[in-house]
């Protein structure tokens, strides 16, 4: 058994010298390495922005949606969506560990793999034939390597499975919004939450209210979804706005603020041209943190200059020490959280994230 590189470069076939994220295509080999590990699939959980993508570039054929996403994996060895750059994550059963393994991991153990499926080496076994492409999460037989760096969490036993892949997708941003209100540590810090509604929103909402935030924006695009943040609580001002619409979202952020933009703006909506609304609904000195891989970064920081904005703007990219632990226990001790979950879970979602 051989010894692979931990970030993964050893199972990248073009181009030569990339990590696995920007490879064009990787081997997803069976054969593991010795500090590999060897995951069987059973389910996939597409992100929201590529989910999207391909639900309207296929007008909601959920056969066409299948067929693309299958095409995909076996083209590129990995689930990584040309057109939005992004994957998802997956849950399974450890089917092999090597003797070097770092992860911790024991076969026959139900994990969630939390790091992408664009630099996850991915083999479908069965034409993904249970699925019928219109949703998110994706029945799948095959299998998957986990490198030396990668990172997983053992599924909980306390959660149905299907759940617990939708909080553990987006386990990043709670942690995240919990750090830097915290970081804050003042009295008054205010948070907005744009796409308050979908499952990263939601959590991040949760974890503001965790950080003792002392006002919280919840920024959704309709009444339906304003009524659901209603029975949720956990904010204290409900915004409906279009959030690519920027002159009018940030007026009306800061008009619940009383004419100051928020402190931190947490953006989860997963369509594209949301970024100067967010950039202007924050105050001077404060923080835009970027979740949805629908951001385009180059917009983010030309808008920011050509504004004259003096904020910091941060990547959420998906990974803080005790992320998957913090999300379950947000979504443990709020029954109303687990409910907005659990409505969202297994239809087509065109929420943030």
């Amino acid at each position: 058994m051989s010894t692979g590189s931990p970030v993964g470069s050893h199972r990248v076939v073009s181009p030569a010298g990339a990590l696995p994220q920007a490879a064009d295509r990787l081997d997803p080999d069976p054969a593991i390495a010795d500090d590999e590990a060897r995951i069987s699939v059973e389910r996939l959980n597409l992100d929201a922005a590529s989910y999207r993508q391909l639900h309207t570039a296929h007008g909601g054929d959920g056969e066409r949606i299948r067929a693309e996403v299958l095409g995909i994996i076996e083209r590129r060895g990995k689930m990584h969506n040309p057109a939005t750059g992004s994957g998802g994550m997956l849950i399974g059963t450890v089917d092999a560990v090597g003797e070097r393994s770092p992860l911790g991991l024991e076969p026959g153990q139900k994990i969630a793999t939390l790091v992408s499926l664009t630099l996850t080496p991915l083999h479908i076994s069965d034409g993904l034939a249970r699925w019928d492409g219109l949703s998110e999460q994706v029945p799948a037989a095959g299998h998957a390597i986990l490198f030396g760096r990668s990172i997983a969490a053992p599924l909980p036993e306390d959660l149905p499975e299907h759940l617990a892949l939708a909080v553990l997708d987006v386990c990043g941003a709670p942690a995240l919004v919990r750090r830097i209100v915290a970081r804050r540590a003042h009295a008054s810090t205010t948070v907005a939450v744009f796409g308050a509604a979908g499952k990263s929103g939601s959590l991040s909402l949760a974890a503001a209210r965790d950080a003792h935030a002392a006002e919280v924006v919840a920024v959704v695009r309709d009444e339906i979804e304003a009524a659901q943040i209603r029975r949720l609580g956990t904010a204290d001002t409900i915004v409906v706005a279009d959030a690519t619409e920027p002159i009018d979202v940030a007026g009306q952020v800061t008009g619940a603020l009383r004419g100051r933009g928020a402190d931190v703006t947490v953006v989860c909506v997963d369509v594209p041209g949301c970024e100067h609304g967010a950039i202007l609904a924050t105050a001077a000195g404060g923080t835009v943190v970027f979740f949805s891989m629908a951001t385009s970064f180059t917009a983010a920081a030309l808008g920011a200059e050509g504004l004259a904005a003096d904020v910091e703007m941060l990547i959420g990219n998906g990974y803080v020490p005790g992320h998957a632990e913090y999300a379950l226990q947000l979504m443990r001790a709020d029954p109303r959280l687990r409910e907005l979950f659990t409505a969202r879970v297994g239809h087509v979602e065109t929420e943030g994230r």
